[in-house]
């Protein structure tokens, strides 16, 4: 599932961050297809932990920073994935990396990027662009 034009947001930034994660579930999934995906899924967890807490923050940033009326439920969302991850980072340690964590990580990748980016952060650019016309 790479990224293509269709799921941009419409703002450099975060567009940007989009395609890093969108780049790394790729990696997931060709590790996958390999047959190396328990060796990868403990980088991508240590990844998206970092990435995501920074990419979030600087989202949540630029909505206060223009107004985006749905700020408080976005940031909430953006919380439970966090938790997730988190659970799915521990539960990845207590096993290591077994089928399960791995199928786990690739739903919880696959449900966000294809969930959340393609509808809940198209609302951003699309608040934007209306507010600029």
């Amino acid at each position: 599932m790479p990224w293509h034009p269709g799921l941009s947001v419409g703002i450099e930034l975060i567009d940007e961050q989009h395609k890093e994660l969108f780049r790394r579930a790729e990696m997931l999934f060709e590790a996958g297809r390999k047959g190396q995906a328990k060796e990868y899924i403990g980088e991508l967890m240590a990844f998206l932990d970092g990435y995501t807490k920074q990419h979030f923050k600087e989202e949540e940033a630029y909505m206060l920073r223009v107004g985006f009326p749905e700020y408080e439920e976005h940031k909430k969302i953006h919380a439970g994935f966090i938790q997730k991850l988190q659970e799915l980072r521990k539960e990845y340690d207590a096993s290591g990396g077994n089928l399960t964590v791995i199928v786990s990580a690739n739903q919880l990748v696959i449900d966000w990027l294809t969930r959340h980016v393609s509808n809940m952060d198209r609302r951003i650019g699309e608040f934007v662009r209306k507010q600029g016309s």
